[in-house]
């Protein structure tokens, strides 16, 4: 896990994640919910990101929950020296703060998902497969509320015959940008 935190530590985010943020600065764009955990969406600027599944960026201490970001240590110490690495305040193990096999997903990022789901009027499905729950019922919350349905993937999913109003076909790198584009041309 520790390298795994040293690559996304050099991962830079795509245009895809730049677009998003753009709408959020723009007010179009209330929320990010994601399964990622490379913490990409924070680095293009986006402030309010859900997550479902953590943030490799940041470490937690499995015994007093304290969190703190992965760079207040010395990755490559820990990596050499100190896997893994100890909590300062009760001295425990901290892990890198991500979803680890049979962990459960955060309640308040559920909660938070969901209130935001039946609050949208427009909700904006980027990149996935739409088979991992309960992430990819969060369109389906929206669509119950209401909302509209936009798809952004390479191919369709099951969620486009039966919840999507408008499937983009391509990489999100590409056709986000192109959405903020015409958006601005208004």
């Amino acid at each position: 896990l520790f390298e795994m935190m040293d690559l996304t530590r050099k991962a830079l985010p795509n245009p895809g994640h730049v677009a998003l943020a753009e709408l959020e600065s723009m007010g179009l764009l209330q929320s990010v919910i994601t399964q990622n955990i490379d913490n990409l969406h924070q680095a293009a600027g986006s402030a309010r990101v859900i997550e479902y599944h953590g943030n490799v960026s940041r470490l937690q201490c499995i015994h007093c929950g304290s969190s703190c970001k992965d760079f207040d240590y010395n990755i490559h110490e820990i990596a050499g020296n100190r896997i893994p690495p100890l909590c300062r305040g009760c001295g425990e193990i901290m892990k890198p703060s991500v979803i680890l096999f049979g962990e459960t997903i955060p309640r308040d990022a559920m909660m938070e998902s969901e209130e935001a789901a039946q609050r949208a009027e427009v909700v904006l499905v980027v990149g996935t497969s739409a088979v991992v729950y309960p992430a990819a019922g969060i369109p389906l919350i929206a669509k119950r509320n209401s909302a509209r349905i936009i798809e952004f993937n390479m191919e369709s999913t099951d969620l486009t015959r039966y919840a999507t109003d408008l499937l983009v076909l391509g990489k999100a790198g590409a056709t986000l940008p192109e959405l903020v584009k015409r958006i601005k041309s208004r």
